[in-house]
């Protein structure tokens, strides 16, 4: 793929290059692709479209590194726009009021941009991971750290 393909696709376009802050703005625009394409989805379609996406992003991310000439470059987003949507396995946004569903995305939101900047718990360790591999699965596990912190929020908000 000639490098303006994978760089534009590794960066979403100017999203990555042009706007301050592109790991944030690669997850808003990773909560468009989920409620585009996967708030209907069940937990198996969430899941399966989104290993064939980190799939694809594994290749793609790995292959900007090395035409950039840098480690996980902060320019490189497609990572954090493929794993919002593992933000919300398990939740059915369509059946929650607005205002309940506005909660559970800003809270996702919220979550998943500390997760993938704090890195913690074995989150930091997989940015070790070679190549492309590295710069993906960090970011699904801050993901589903994501996903596991608001179902044990919300199981505790029930018990309460």
């Amino acid at each position: 793929m000639p490098t303006p393909t994978v760089l534009g696709w590794a960066t979403l376009g100017p999203i990555g290059t042009r706007l301050p802050a592109p790991g944030t703005w690669g997850s808003v625009a990773g909560l468009a692709y989920f409620y585009l394409g996967f708030h209907w989805m069940g937990i198996v379609g969430n899941v399966l479209a989104s290993a064939a996406g980190a799939y694809l992003a594994v290749g793609i991310c790995g292959e900007a590194e090395i035409r950039l000439g840098k480690h996980d470059p902060g320019e490189v987003i497609l990572d954090e726009f493929v794993a919002m949507p593992l933000c919300f396995l398990g939740w059915q946004l369509s059946s929650m009021s607005p205002v309940q569903a506005w909660a559970v995305i800003l809270a996702g939101f919220a979550l998943f941009r500390l997760y993938d900047i704090w890195k913690p718990w074995v989150i930091n360790s997989l940015q070790s991971l070679p190549g492309g591999w590295g710069v993906v699965m960090d970011d699904t596990a801050a993901a589903l750290a994501t996903c596991a912190t608001l179902h044990l929020a919300h199981a505790i908000w029930v018990a309460a």
